[in-house]
């Protein structure tokens, strides 16, 4: 009889490493319902964000956190940073149910962990909320300048990508540049409007599409040049840049993509392993997301070991060198980008025996 998957077993769906820990946070007081899920502190503390989301169930809650929390612990590996993969999700409509209350309850329950857990910003929170739980965990970073932070971890989160992105032309079209190329940003909040700004300086044309119309048209107010769109994953752009939630690339998209480089700031965006074969198949050249993303996790770590800004964002520049090796060791070994990516990742994670 086929019964239905729990908390257990689902790690390895995603890879051969389980779970460490998943905390269910939950305060009648403040309305606070979360989950805090660590994949491996096997490099250092788990660091990753706090994403505030109403998710249509709490499982769906569950799924998203277990797939970022691993994606987070891939991420630092292949980043080079000294820390392990966690994430956090609360459930609830930020425009709604956000109150400080509420953000000091959750910083409660990460205090709880005794820092085998430091959170930062995702969707739906920013420095502002990560300054409140400042006062009350010392396992945040991503605060505000003012509160001793480095900041909000946009623009150089868009930095990585834009690298990554021109590292992925040089492999396509022999230059890693990416003037006279047209871009599709899929997305153009606080990322995806930077990305916008930096392919706009080198040249690009730019065509934009978002949920939120007010969100397209700032960045139009901003940017005259570019275009407005209903959509972009399957419009005749020759990048594709998903910068919203992820799983936007199905078996479905994958047949219909005219874009022949796949790079953007989303978070999982391959629905199924399987679409990375698709995609392979077409002949179009995906930048796995761990990989390009990484510049948000390169600035917080920066600032928790506190590193010059200018180190800091030659690190996150040096994402184009990672994503050219993994081209090419790629392309060496006949596997698809995504597994190069993790092989990358998981010799770090191999080369230290787990404790747990």
């Amino acid at each position: 009889m086929q019964t239905e998957a729990g908390v257990f077993g689902r790690s390895h769906e995603l890879s051969r490493r389980s779970h460490e820990q998943v905390v269910f946070c939950e305060d009648d007081k403040t309305g606070l319902k979360a989950i805090i899920a660590i994949h491996s502190t096997t490099l250092g503390p788990a660091l990753g964000g706090t994403r505030f989301y109403p998710y249509a169930t709490e499982g769906a809650a569950l799924e998203d956190v277990l797939r970022l929390s691993w994606g987070m612990t891939y991420k630092a590996a292949a980043a080079g940073v000294d820390l392990g993969g966690g994430k956090a999700v609360i459930i609830g409509d930020p425009a709604v149910a956000k109150t400080e209350a509420l953000l000091a309850s959750y910083a409660r329950f990460v205090e709880t962990l005794g820092g085998r857990y430091i959170t930062a910003g995702d969707v739906g929170t920013n420095t502002d909320d990560l300054d409140i739980i400042g006062r009350h965990t010392g396992y945040v970073t991503g605060r505000s300048t003012a509160a001793g932070g480095s900041g909000d971890s946009a623009r150089l989160t868009a930095l990585g990508v834009f690298h990554s992105m021109r590292a992925g032309a040089e492999s396509v079209w022999g230059t890693p540049s990416l003037t006279g190329r047209t871009v599709g940003v899929e997305g153009v909040g606080k990322v995806g409007r930077e990305l916008t700004a930096l392919l706009l300086a080198d040249g690009a044309e730019v065509c934009i599409t978002d949920v939120n119309e007010a969100a397209m048209q700032r960045v139009s107010q901003e940017h005259p040049r570019v275009r407005l769109l209903s959509h972009v994953a399957t419009a005749p752009v020759d990048v594709y840049a998903p910068c919203a939630l992820g799983a936007t690339l199905t078996m479905s998209s994958a047949d219909a993509i005219a874009a022949k480089l796949v790079c953007g700031a989303a978070n999982n965006q391959l629905a199924h392993p399987e679409v990375e074969q698709a995609l392979r198949g077409r002949g179009i050249t995906w930048v796995p997301d761990f990989v390009a993303n990484a510049g948000g996790l390169i600035q917080v770590a920066g600032e928790l070991r506190q590193a010059e800004p200018a180190a800091v964002e030659a690190d996150v520049t040096s994402i184009f060198d990672r994503v050219r090796d993994i081209i090419a060791a790629a392309t060496d070994e006949g596997i698809g980008t995504g597994e190069a990516a993790n092989r990358f990742a998981e010799r770090r994670l191999d080369a230290i025996p787990r404790s747990i």
